[in-house]
């Protein structure tokens, strides 16, 4: 008797009872809120269990068609993934050479970890987003996970090793379950960039620090104006204090303030009170905070004068080390691109400190302008009343995006979408000792403070400049391309190509031995490359090539090029590259 049906019954019937839980779960959620409890949990439950089916009913409907004897698929990458054009791995490339030499010039080494953890390395650490971690079958050995960041794994590294002092940047794919919008760079698979310093110092030292480096390295990048918007945990928690929220649900009230540059007010309040099951009245005290947002040392001013809240020593050290920092901003030349902004909240469980995030003017939707501004603000604003739903200048926006609309595979239309933040970071003092203590070993705090660069965020806004400005991209670095006139021999050309390589210079010339000159002016005009050498009979019985920029056809005009000794050529050409 054939059994070939028994997985596929076996699959239909898990789906069925996960459908009996969804409903089940759905009955559960209503009456909560009916009855204003906290159905987070729930809620969570059946976000993942809609993921389980779909993933079940994928398998089933696959295994159906493989008995049937069904073998076509569809060829694509996984979703929220891609594969990265030349152009777009050699522009990627430079982003990640910028930053590179950014973190070497303030006396970074590199290090690389697995991109997968020990499951329970990864666990606990990201509040609500854990449940985007992307967790690997049992392969009948260790329970593991795809990393969701580089932080962990990072605090891992220097806890395992006994380090008590690192600066360190790290480069490197990371992974989250997220859904994706693929033309704002939000994707499952995707690069971080991340500088971080693990040790002690006097206060905002290091922290001051780490956010010139945000800004040199953004400025670098050159994708137009950026403000970074900063708060202090200590500060925030301070307010929930003040306001009088129960200690077990700071993080989850935590992560609903930081919804408030998506979110207006009302909507904020109706997720910690009717969600969460925060009293209304200490929501509303919360709100006469947490709105707040502007200039440094404007709004820490504001901030002292309130007694209340100095009066919470959480909330005055927080106040006291921002005070130590924007005095050091203001030395590094930044503090203008700060905007000290009360309703960051950063939703990762690890964050003890200063907390920091950029913005572009693309990171929020078209019909949106971005909150706070860009560049930053003058003026101390309050937004709890509204949110920050403020319309941008942006009609004009809103109608470019219409006009460009483009559906995913989920229906979504991301050109009303916006990029979201282009990088963010943060102080993290336990992280270190929390793995260290886990391991028994028990030695003295390690405090961190780093910041990490969406690679994809930043490459997504560069293409965008790059298309409004209707600019060529390469998918090559050749410099130099090797054209044969009257019948050079192929020899001749590979000789010469020889040389260039041997002195560093990147070069091409086209394969055939007897090339038509037509076709070698298109390859080099296709690749974009900046200058042809051209080896004739005459000139190369005289021991000269004759070198040409090309700056396209219609700028050519009657330029010859200019006529170089052979023995001369690598310094020529290495001046003109800029190499001399």
């Amino acid at each position: 008797m054939s059994h070939s049906s028994a997985p596929a019954a076996g699959a239909d019937t898990t789906i069925a009872s996960i459908n009996d839980e969804i409903s089940a779960l759905q009955v559960r959620i209503k009456e909560l809120k009916m009855s204003k409890q906290d159905a987070s949990a729930e809620i969570d439950s059946m976000k993942a269990l809609k993921d389980h089916l779909k993933v079940l009913t994928k398998e089933s409907q696959a295994a159906s068609g493989a008995a049937a004897g069904n073998t076509n698929f569809v060829l694509k990458t996984p979703k929220g993934t891609l594969d990265h054009k030349p152009e777009a791995a050699l522009l990627r490339k430079k982003i990640f050479s910028t930053l590179e030499g950014i973190f070497l010039k303030h006396d970074a080494s590199t290090i690389d970890t697995p991109v997968f953890e020990l499951k329970e390395i990864l666990a606990g650490k990201y509040g609500e987003d854990s449940k985007l971690i992307y967790d690997l079958s049992d392969q009948g050995g260790e329970l593991c996970s795809l990393r969701y960041d580089l932080t962990v794994p990072f605090a891992r590294y220097v806890a395992m090793n006994g380090l008590t002092s690192m600066r360190r940047y790290h480069i490197g794919k990371v992974y989250r379950r997220d859904q994706p919008v693929m033309t704002k760079g939000r994707m499952r698979e995707f690069y971080q960039c991340d500088f971080d310093i693990a040790g002690s110092c006097d206060p905002m030292v290091y922290d001051s620090e780490v956010l010139r480096v945000l800004c040199e390295s953004l400025t670098a990048l050159d994708i137009g104006e950026y403000t970074v918007k900063i708060n202090h945990r200590k500060i925030l928690d301070g307010i929930f204090q003040l306001a009088g929220v129960p200690a077990d649900k700071t993080r989850t009230i935590s992560s609903a303030v930081d919804k408030l540059d998506k979110l207006p007010w009302a909507d904020v309040k109706k997720e910690m009170t009717i969600e969460k099951g925060l009293d209304e009245a200490v929501a509303d005290r919360i709100g006469q905070y947490v709105g707040l947002k502007g200039p440094g040392y404007e709004l820490l001013e504001k901030l002292k004068s309130d007694e209340a809240l100095m009066g919470v020593p959480l909330a005055k050290a927080g106040i006291d080390d921002m005070e130590i920092l924007f005095r050091y901003l203001k030395v590094y030349n930044v503090l203008d691109k700060m905007s000290f902004d009360m309703s960051l909240a950063r939703g990762l469980d690890y964050y003890t400190g200063i907390i920091y995030e950029a913005i572009h003017e693309s990171s929020a939707p078209p019909s949106r302008a971005p909150d706070p501004s860009v560049p930053a603000p003058s003026t101390v604003s309050s937004s709890s009343g509204s949110g920050s739903g403020k319309p941008g200048k942006s009609s004009s926006r809103k109608d470019k995006a219409d006009a460009t609309a483009t559906l995913n595979e989920d229906g979504v239309d991301e050109s009303t979408i916006g990029v979201g933040s282009i990088a963010a970071g943060g102080r993290y003092d336990n992280l270190v000792n929390m793995f260290s203590e886990a391991a028994g070993n028990k030695k003295e705090l390690v405090p961190c403070v780093g910041v990490s660069v969406g690679v994809e965020r930043v490459y997504s806004i560069m293409e965008m400049r790059r298309k409004a400005n209707q600019e060529k991209v390469r998918g090559k670095e050749t410099e130099v391309f090797v054209l044969g006139l009257g019948g050079v021999e192929i020899e001749k050309r590979m000789e010469f190509a020889t040389m260039l390589w041997d002195n560093g210079i990147k070069t091409s010339f086209s394969p055939k031995t007897n090339p038509k000159t037509p076709a070698q002016w298109k390859q080099a005009d296709d690749d974009q490359i900046p200058y042809v050498a051209i080896l004739a009979p005459k000139e190369l019985a005289q021991g000269l090539v004759r070198i040409k920029a090309q700056v396209g056809k219609d700028q050519a005009g009657d330029d010859k090029g200019e006529e170089v000794a052979i023995d001369q050529v690598v310094g020529y050409l290495k001046e003109k590259l800029g190499r001399a």
